[in-house]
């Protein structure tokens, strides 16, 4: 893969969601939004559908070969399978429940898929004014500054991030593997973005992240932290036959020195 036609893509996936934030921000301002739900539980706004129909315009007019997986407008992954043309992965607003409660972290997430590999992943926070970004084989950066993970090697002086789904139907396992977690390490953190918590990794301010999540969550912000150090995999067998680089099952981020232990103590959680 050539890196004029990589940087291409960044370049646009940075244009884009600078635009989109600036969606959002006056969204919120004006609080001209509707709200509705998903399968009767899962809260989408009217402000999500206009960034959505934003970005995938702007894709199918600049790269009118590539494919859009998208968490409102096109979410089956099927097409997807095997495609031999890039796939953009996009999650108009990633915190959507944080959106709408005027809470700050809110993000788009941009990622570019082919051949196997994340290539571009952009993750904008307009209310905490950050924009993380990450090319494969160029690092990750936070507002055009490099950024690293942390240098934790102790799993109990470990702060991890994770997150829970709207479908409570998991509950039972997540909260025995919440305890387990939170009896090894230092303390958790839920900010309500899987995206965010992903760059939050990246950038040293969450030592290691866990959550089974949806490819638009994660495939940017995975990018993001793998670039900046993390080992990015997964802490059990995966179902779905989504391609493992954005499959968001069981997804497991942390510092080298923290990765394997994690793994463990969720391996053992999940018995």
């Amino acid at each position: 893969m050539d890196d004029v036609t990589v940087n291409e893509w960044h370049s646009y996936a940075k244009s884009w969601a600078k635009h989109v934030g600036s969606m959002m921000m006056e969204a919120r301002q004006k609080a001209s939004f509707d709200r509705e739900y998903k399968t009767g539980h899962e809260l989408v706004t009217s402000t999500d559908i206009a960034i959505d129909e934003y970005l995938c315009e702007n894709i199918r007019q600049t790269f009118p070969d590539h494919l859009i997986l998208s968490e409102e407008s096109s979410p089956d992954l099927a097409f997807a399978q095997g495609a031999s043309v890039p796939v953009w992965v996009i999650d108009p607003i990633d915190g959507t429940i944080n959106f709408a409660q005027g809470l700050l972290h809110v993000a788009v997430s941009i990622a570019v898929y082919y051949q196997g590999e994340r290539w571009v992943g952009v993750v904008h926070a307009p209310f905490l004014q950050e924009t993380y970004t990450a090319v494969r084989g160029q690092g990750a950066w936070l507002n055009s500054e490099p950024i690293q993970v942390s240098q934790r090697n102790d799993l109990r002086n470990a702060i991890v991030a994770t997150g829970f789904p709207y479908d409570k139907a998991t509950l039972p396992i997540l909260i025995k593997q919440l305890q387990t977690v939170l009896s090894r390490c230092q303390d958790v953190r839920r900010n309500g973005s899987a995206a965010l918590d992903l760059c939050a990794v990246a950038r040293g301010q969450m030592d290691a992240y866990y959550e089974s999540v949806k490819p638009w969550d994660m495939a940017a912000g995975a990018l993001i932290a793998e670039e900046a150090g993390a080992i990015v995999g997964h802490f059990h067998e995966q179902g779905s036959k989504w391609p493992s680089k954005i499959n968001g099952e069981f997804l497991l981020a942390a510092t080298p020195d923290l990765y394997q232990s994690l793994l463990e103590v969720l391996q053992v959680a999940d018995k």
